[in-house]
Order: C-alpha cells, then structure tokens, then sequence
C-alpha cells in the first residue's frame, strides 16, 4: 500500500512542477524566453524543451513504450534539446512537453512501481531500474530545472513563486532593504573570515 502512495504522490509532485516550469513562460516576450540569460546559456524556453525530452526518454525508451514524438536518438545528442531555434516556436515547444506529459502519465498509471527499465544512457550496473527509480529520477530532474527557471526569471523582472494565485505584488522598497541587509551581513563577515585564515 506505501509503494502506490508513494507512487501517487510522486506523480501529483510531478505534475505540479510541470506547471511551475510552463508558468515561468508566462508574460515573456519571444526575446526574453528564447535569450541566454546565463553564461552556458541557459534560457527558459530551452529548458522547457529540455525537461520534455528528458521525459519523453525516460517514461518512454526506457519502458519500451516509445515517445511519440520524434526524437534524435540519445546517442546523437548534441545539446540542441538546450534551446530553441528560430523556427521553432514557443506553442510548439509547450505543446510538446504537454503532449509528453499525457504519454508519461500514461506509463506511469499503466504499469506499477517495480515495473522493469533499461536505461541504456546510464553505465553498468546502474541501466537496470524500476519504474519507480525513474520517477524519482525525473522528478529530481524536473525541480532541479524548474529551480533555475524560477531565478531566471527573477532576473528578468523581479517575479517569483510557483504559481500565479501564489504570487505577490512586487514591494521594490521591501526587497531593496532586504538585499541591502543581505549585502552589509556578507561584508562584514568577509574580513572577519579572511583574518581567520591568514
């Protein structure tokens, strides 16, 4: 009974952050979705992209219950899933990851918690897993980039949170007093450490 309810409450969390990804979209300008907005490149309509076909891989191949969706096989992956070209567009790119979403979601209802995968991009001995491994391992994977998603956008135009009826009217003197609070806590602790060690 613990192994389906904590099958059911991995996929309602997955759910969940699916959403939050997608609202980091919301209000964007074309620009301001598609722009790199960190050294490496990291932009928010790539990670979208990215965190479909990393669903897409994993509730599929790995299951032999292949995507739907055309994809380059894993062995020629050479980033492109990072970012979207010029032709691609953004009701494309969401259209993919939701259409992903009902293909993964129907793996996971279909087949239960120990249900057999081979990981074929994971070494030896690790390639053999359980479905709910897998779960477990795309969610970590969801977070981790819904996570950068949400300090993207901050740094685009201050909005934070994990959905729109969670979100507060920005207070600019509030959060400026908070920083600077921030910013006087770090120098006066950095001489205090560089004494330390010296």
């Amino acid at each position: 009974m613990i192994d389906e309810f904590a099958k059911d409450n991995l996929h309602e969390r997955l759910r969940r952050d699916r959403k939050a990804l997608l609202w980091k979209l919301d209000g964007l300008s074309e620009y301001d979705a598609r722009r790199p907005l960190t050294a490496t490149g990291t932009n928010l309509l790539g990670l979208v992209k990215h965190v479909a076909t990393v669903e897409a891989r994993y509730f599929g191949e790995v299951f032999d219950r292949p995507s739907p969706e055309p994809l380059p096989r894993w062995q020629d992956s050479n980033g492109s899933d990072l970012w979207a070209t010029e032709d691609e567009t953004r009701d494309q790119i969401i259209g993919f990851y939701r259409r992903t979403w009902e293909h993964s979601d129907a793996t996971i209802k279909e087949l239960p918690h120990d249900a057999p995968g081979h990981v074929p991009w994971w070494p030896e001995p690790y390639a053999d897993t359980i479905l709910f491994a897998i779960m477990v391992h795309v969610l970590g994977e969801s977070i981790r980039h819904a996570g950068h998603a949400d300090i993207l956008r901050e740094g685009l135009d201050g909005r934070t949170g994990l959905r729109a009826e969670l979100e507060k009217q920005i207070d600019e003197e509030a959060r400026a007093v908070y920083c600077a609070k921030i910013e006087q806590a770090a120098r006066s602790a950095a001489p205090i450490k560089a004494h330390q060690f010296a």
